[in-house]
């Protein structure tokens, strides 16, 4: 822990108009700060289903329109139906992708949208009837319903941003260690992770630590393929603060020893105000982390939930880091 963490570059398919080309319907490109700052630390696949069928930019814009009850995508102005087109785009581009520890999806895109995508009865101007996923968004979700999925919308939100970063850079290290394939690379992996396992849930941990356990003496193989099916559907959800104070008193069990009854008071009072929400678990992590710099808990040096993506990407609101603009120099009218 005296030193960074070394992190792994997660493979990420992301929408061609987020930060990387002008491929947008009337040929803008979509800024993101979180792409952007991933862009050196990350492995990226950008992909445009429409540009990759033939549509040209800027283009007139395509729709899910329901024709005798079936979702069919169509283009208004010209009538095209580009249903079959896009739905074998699609299928030919996930058979061929390398192995990805995640998606960045446009928003609300006929074709990439992951959630909110309108439905409409009419292909011309009408009400939409209802949402859904488009047509790449859906079977990226049907096939890779274990990897992180996000639209760079819901990835504004800072909750959600770290979740998705913190699955990513973890699917990166197993992707790793299924590459080395060996006992002493899935005991590794799991033992460096059993703190951030248990933020999310005791029973995750348990359920993987049976795992490696292996009592049946299954082949390496099979243990990493049943321990990726337990970790991606244990870590959808994002972890609980109930969960997070669990872990946080776990880390001071190791150090409490070492500690004077005046910083183990601040402790306490620091840990009540995270559990009022006053302070984020950034802030407990920092704390646990100077104190093991000078103590000595090996076993807590080496835990990723102290730092589960690079420092990098932690964003937050200029606002909360006083760098926002000083408001007490406008004047009041």
């Amino acid at each position: 822990m005296g030193g960074k963490r070394v992190f792994r570059r997660p493979a990420l398919v992301v929408s061609r108009c987020i930060e990387f080309d002008h491929v947008r319907y009337n040929g803008d490109m979509i800024a993101s700060p979180l792409v952007r700052l991933m862009k050196p630390l990350a492995t990226f696949i950008p992909v445009c289903p429409e540009v990759e069928i033939g549509l040209g930019i800027p283009r007139d814009t395509i729709r899910i329109v329901l024709v005798d009850g079936e979702e069919r995508l169509i283009q208004p102005s010209t009538g095209r139906d580009l249903t079959d087109i896009m739905h074998q785009f699609c299928r030919d581009f996930l058979d061929k992708i390398p192995p990805v520890d995640g998606f960045i999806m446009k928003n609300k895109s006929p074709t990439s949208g992951i959630s909110d995508v309108k439905r409409y009865p009419f292909p011309g101007s009408s009400a939409p009837v209802g949402k859904g996923p488009g047509f790449f968004g859906g079977m990226v979700l049907d096939r890779f319903s274990g990897h992180p999925i996000e639209d760079e919308g819901r990835l504004r939100n800072r909750r959600i941003r770290e979740h998705f970063l913190t699955r990513i850079f973890l699917l990166a290290d197993l992707r790793h260690m299924e590459e080395i394939g060996s006992m002493n690379a899935l005991i590794h992996l799991h033992t460096e992770n059993k703190l951030l396992y248990l933020s999310y849930s005791q029973i995750l941990q348990q359920r993987l630590g049976r795992i490696v356990a292996n009592p049946e003496k299954k082949p390496i193989r099979d243990l990493f393929e049943e321990y990726r099916a337990v970790l991606s559907g244990g870590m959808k959800a994002g972890p609980r603060y109930t969960a997070e104070i669990n872990v946080i008193l776990h880390a001071f069990g190791y150090l409490k020893d070492s500690l004077s009854r005046d910083e183990k008071a601040f402790f306490l009072e620091e840990l009540d105000s995270y559990r009022q929400g006053r302070i984020p678990v950034s802030v407990m992590k920092t704390l646990l982390r100077g104190w093991i710099l000078r103590g000595n808990a090996p076993a807590l040096a080496e835990q990723t939930w102290f730092a589960p993506f690079p420092d990098q990407l932690m964003m937050l609101d200029p606002e909360d880091t006083g760098r926002g603009r000083r408001m007490w120099d406008e004047e009041i009218s």
